[in-house]
């Protein structure tokens, strides 16, 4: 008997121990195979705060063909822009997608009329004019861009109709029918006045020192940016109009990441920004054209210890999957990345620490982010992209004080309210160490996992290949939505299973400076089957969609449920 116990014993620890194994998450470093290689601009010395910010990625679908492309920031250098500037973008057109496991790309960026140059911060991708094709819209400093599509991945030049060229030190871009009029709106976040004629003198003040380190100055001692938004007047063209409803920033912090979520689920998109230094903003929607800023109420401005923290990305994402969106923010060295839980109408407590995903994170700077489920086991994940703002640190380094090149963080979700460190394991920390910023997030190849484009300071974008082998399903939901926001940015999907419930949103802005896949990825277990989805679209509308099956890819079009089926490519 004993023997039988001991037998049945190890036979229930090697079955536990080969689902922990199957659930294990990896990646491939394909940066070289993929033709993503157009070095971000910088200088070794980063002597100024500006050419330390910059690096935003997006990946979106330019050629319509289902499988996506992808555009990076490319940076510059004072010395560079006052000599006319650099391309503010490159773009990657996916190539022979149906013929290869690892994805390829072409840089496309002449041949797209890409030309306009200047100093890029963050990109986004989304259709501003409804003719349904994909615009793409780049903030930056001195001044924007605005790249109209013509389909195709061929594009003109619209900054100046548009009225979204702008000024001054624009960073985080994030778009949403914030008053249900059809027509998609922008906020931009604004980082610190510079002055490229009278720039403050390097290591010269207690502001422009670390650690009793001489490195660049600000963005504390520097005066701030306020922020922007541009209302879609439906014919081409937006009116900035903050001020009047409500989201200026009057006390002009330094922003950064901005994102939409409807955290109240009330029905309507509520927008977060992330503050370097200062607090951050919640701005809830009133439902009349104007917002609130709810932040210091719900707990969102600070950490749990009421601390002023320097955040760069922001993520929206239930990581318990209670029907609540939950918040993520990546900061600044010595400053745990910070997990908020929402609890309702109770607002929202900083769990960083409970979860286990505050202190692994302190020694780092942390900038692009995603809550994103890698294993498909229904549960969100969380993935950060690391680097220093001063090269100066790399000869500071030592066991409590990262480098200036630095490892990524893969907090991968353990189901019961906590996180393991994955990076390890991931194959994460065996790559070259980079500064980078910004991470999106999307399915390159179709086959199911979500990959991530990353970019890094002075250097060519990492693409990372989710290779990660387990038996576990998932689906995936393209919306099409009637009207003028044809993407459904915005639209919500409520996914109930046997086993849980999820929820996510379509984003046009998230992570740092980024934009994710609008398409939207539910993992789901070996056996878990799907019992009701529910897409609520942009407009408030709610619609129930029947015929939801696994590992496949879903059109649903409303108020027609299911148009379109695709099945993963084989992994």
């Amino acid at each position: 008997m004993r023997r039988l116990f001991i037998f049945t014993a190890l036979i229930i620890f090697v079955r536990i121990t080969a689902v922990a194994q199957s659930s294990a998450i990896t990646f491939t470093d394909v940066s070289a195979a993929s033709g993503m290689n157009a070095a971000h601009v910088s200088t070794p010395e980063n002597r100024y705060i500006v050419e330390s910010m910059s690096g935003g990625a997006a990946v979106f679908d330019c050629d319509n063909d289902n499988f996506l492309d992808a555009a990076t920031i490319n940076g510059s250098s004072v010395e560079n822009f006052k000599k006319g500037g650099d391309l503010f973008v490159t773009l990657y057109r996916q190539i022979n997608p149906e013929k290869s496991k690892t994805p390829t790309f072409e840089n496309i960026t002449q041949s797209a009329n890409l030309t306009r140059k200047g100093w890029g911060m963050s990109v986004t991708a989304v259709d501003y004019d409804s003719d349904g094709v994909l615009d793409l819209f780049v903030t930056g400093f001195g001044g924007n861009a605005v790249y109209r599509g013509k389909g195709g991945c061929k594009y003109e030049d619209a900054t100046e109709k548009t009225n979204l060229k702008g000024e001054g030190f624009q960073t985080g871009a994030a778009w949403a029918d914030y008053d249900r009029d059809g027509d998609l709106d922008v906020f931009i976040a604004g980082y610190v006045l510079l002055d490229l004629n009278n720039l403050p003198v390097f290591g010269s003040s207690q502001t422009c020192s670390f650690k009793n380190i001489r490195v660049q100055c600000g963005p504390r001692g520097l005066p701030g940016e306020r922020d922007y938004f541009y209302r879609n007047r439906g014919d081409g063209t937006f009116e900035e109009i903050a001020e009047k409803i409500g989201v200026a920033d009057k006390e002009k912090y330094y922003g950064l990441g901005a994102i939409w979520g409807d955290y109240d689920d009330d029905g309507w998109l509520d927008l977060y920004v992330a503050d370097d230094g200062t607090p951050n903003y919640l701005y809830k929607n009133n439902r009349d054209g104007t917002f609130a800023d709810v932040g210091f109420q719900t707990g969102t401005s600070y950490s749990g210890d009421g601390v002023e923290q320097g955040s760069m990305g922001v993520a929206w994402g239930d990581y318990d999957n209670d029907g609540k969106l939950d918040l993520f923010t990546t900061n600044f060295d010595n400053e745990p990345n910070t997990l908020y839980r929402n609890l309702g109408v109770k607002g929202f407590l900083d769990v960083s620490l409970e979860t286990k995903v505050g202190q692994p994170s302190k020694p780092f700077v942390g900038w692009g982010t995603g809550l994103v489920d890698f294993d498909n086991d229904g549960w969100l994940d969380l993935f950060v992209v690391n680097g220093h703002v001063y090269p100066q640190i790399e000869f500071a380094k030592s066991d409590t004080q990262q480098g200036f090149r630095q490892h990524f963080l893969l907090h991968r979700n353990t189901g019961d309210g906590k996180f393991d460190d994955a990076t390890k394991g991931a194959g994460l920390q065996n790559l070259p160490l980079k500064s980078r910023r910004g991470a999106a997030f999307g399915d390159l190849n179709n086959d199911g996992l979500i990959d991530v484009v990353v970019t890094n300071l002075g250097e060519p974008p990492t693409v990372l290949l989710n290779t990660s082998e387990n038996a576990n399903q998932s689906v995936t939901f393209k919306l099409v939505q009637n009207g003028k926001n044809k993407d459904a940015v915005g639209a919500r999907i409520n996914v109930k299973t046997d086993k849980r419930r999820m929820t996510q949103t379509v984003e046009a802005g998230a992570s740092y400076l980024s934009q994710n896949d609008f398409r939207l990825h539910f993992g789901l277990n070996i056996s878990e089957k799907i019992e009701a989805v529910e897409v609520r679209w942009s407009d408030g509308k709610t619609e129930t969609i029947s015929g939801a099956a696994p590992n496949r890819i879903l059109t649903v079009t409303q108020n027609k449920g299911i148009t379109t089926t695709g099945v993963y490519h084989a992994r």
